[in-house]
């Protein structure tokens, strides 16, 4: 295949549907309603945990929040057909957080149920979407409370979670129509943050129950499902927990975001600390004019991974560690040239079995509705090495796609072999 035809593909792969094709056709969507079970109880928001709340994910409460979280859900594909195991979500500063939630989805899929062809768990009917997805929404605020106790691994006393000192509580935020802070000054109404209702579950299996009974609330295209899971897993964390985090006191999770997301929301969702760092462990970063700062990464290996490509020139220190690079699970969120998406490899032991990894096939997926099959070929005897020595495999490397030199970034030196276009 020629570096231009491959050049397209990822150009193609890369760019939104909408950008390809601005004429749209719509199709019937074989797609249920859930029940909509009226709110009842829970404990109405106060004034101070409001405006905090705000100002910690949004980075101010005195001006309008970004308009996208009010209205993106986790909207899911057509069941039973190509693509049903996909959530759906524009290019907006939501894409981070519904991507890793795509990527737990995934992990439900493909390795929480019960064994059958890979073809049939990437199709799954709608009960069995509505089930990973409410599995996953949990889990995500579940750990977020210190329910896997991942975050308590290895912390000082200023990072140490409660979990290790008592049982986690998991908190999930439900809208009302009532607001408890008015507008002011001081706080801009949203239409949602001030008509929030806590509840609070000292078990997972009472958590799952819960969400599964409001899931609708989460799922619903054009409900505010994304901004509520960020919400309650904010909460179950704590506040001033995030904000240790975060390493900067006035830092916030979404202020001056990138165009789809901050980082550390992935690693949020995936690990349950609000880390903005990849590498693993502790690092102590000054010099000699100034006292060593420490830098709290990815402290325990992560069931689903991140990779990272930004460009050629990106510095080592943006590079995720192992504990992402090799997760428990061949599934990584990755960020490519600012853009969101999920690899993943239907076969558990590929990362367990360097058999497994000699050669295989993997699965690129974006919420924009992007998907791409690749061979990845790691034989250092490989017949396709013999083929491309000297400078001819030095010009192969420089022309390789984003893509691929993200795949790369986790298996050095892999061939990579397109198999088809990719699917818009």
């Amino acid at each position: 295949m020629s570096l231009s035809t491959r050049s397209a593909r990822c150009a193609a792969l890369m760019a939104e549907p909408d950008e390809l094709y601005p004429e749209k056709i719509i199709y019937p969507r074989n797609t249920r309603t859930l029940i909509k079970t009226a709110v009842v109880g829970g404990k109405p928001i106060d004034e101070k945990t409001c405006m905090a709340l705000r100002t910690l994910v949004f980075g101010s409460c005195a001006t309008p929040p970004r308009p996208e979280w009010a209205r993106t859900g986790f909207t899911l594909r057509p069941y039973g057909q190509s693509l049903a195991f996909g959530l759906r979500a524009a290019r907006n500063t939501t894409r981070s957080l519904v991507t890793a939630v795509q990527a737990v989805m995934l992990k439900h899929f493909l390795f929480k149920s019960n064994a059958g062809p890979v073809e049939s768990l990437l199709k799954p009917s709608y009960e069995r979407q509505i089930e990973a997805l409410t599995s996953t929404v949990a889990e995500i605020i579940w750990r977020s409370a210190g329910g896997f106790a991942v975050q308590n691994i290895g912390c000082s006393s200023g990072q140490s979670a409660a979990g290790n000192e008592s049982a986690p509580t998991a908190v999930v935020v439900l809208p009302q129509e009532t607001p408890y802070v008015q507008h002011s000054v001081q706080y801009f109404q949203d239409g949602l943050t001030e008509t929030l209702h806590l509840f609070e579950f000292e078990s997972l299996d009472d958590l799952e129950i819960f969400i599964k009974r409001y899931l609708y609330l989460f799922q619903d295209e054009g409900s505010p499902g994304a901004v509520l899971l960020l919400y309650s897993a904010v909460l179950s964390r704590g506040l001033s927990k995030v904000k240790i985090d975060l390493e900067n006191p006035r830092g916030s999770m979404l202020g001056g975001c990138p165009e789809e997301g901050s980082i550390s929301v992935v690693v949020f969702s995936l690990t349950g600390r609000a880390s903005p760092h990849l590498h693993n462990g502790v690092l102590h970063v000054g010099d000699e004019n100034t006292y060593a700062v420490p830098q709290w990464g990815v402290l325990a290996r992560s069931e689903v991974g991140f990779l990272v490509h930004e460009g050629d020139g990106q510095s080592t220190g943006r590079q995720p560690g192992s504990r992402l690079k090799t997760p428990n699970l061949p599934i990584w969120v990755t960020l490519c040239h600012g853009h969101h998406g999920v690899l993943f490899n239907t076969n558990r032991e590929l990362l367990r079995n360097y058999h497994a990894e000699r050669r295989f096939e993997i699965q690129y997926f974006t919420c924009g509705g992007s998907h791409a099959i690749l061979t990845v070929d790691t034989r250092s005897t490989s017949g396709n090495d013999s083929e491309l020595e000297g400078s001819s495999k030095e010009c192969t490397d420089m022309g390789a796609t984003p893509l691929e030199k993200l795949i790369r970034s986790k298996w050095q030196d892999a061939y990579i072999q397109w198999n088809g276009a990719p699917l818009m």
